[in-house]
């Protein structure tokens, strides 16, 4: 089985990383303060989904598309924030 893929929702200043299922939807949420800066507001996974790592495929979306697009994220969601000071190497992507 192949891993379902992220979609991105925007409308005006809020936005979401999805991985839609069957069994639900796994989301980080996000504010866009400016081109350049983003909040990861909250990150959610429905206990149908725990357990298949959704939450840290989202994560690394949020990483490669701050990457790409050359915004910083503020880590206000407690998983991003937690998953931020395991991965120094992601430093830079981060405005604390």
């Amino acid at each position: 089985m192949s891993d379902p893929s992220i979609s991105e929702e925007q409308s005006g200043s809020k936005g979401r990383f999805v991985i839609a299922t069957p069994e639900g939807e796994a989301e980080l949420t996000f504010s866009i303060l400016s081109p350049r800066l983003r909040i990861a507001d909250h990150t959610s996974v429905p206990k149908a989904l725990e357990g298949h790592g959704y939450a840290y495929k989202l994560m690394l979306h949020l990483i490669e598309d701050a990457k790409s697009q050359g915004y910083k994220i503020v880590p206000l969601c407690p998983y991003v924030n937690a998953q931020r000071a395991k991965h120094p190497e992601w430093s830079d992507y981060f405005s604390i």
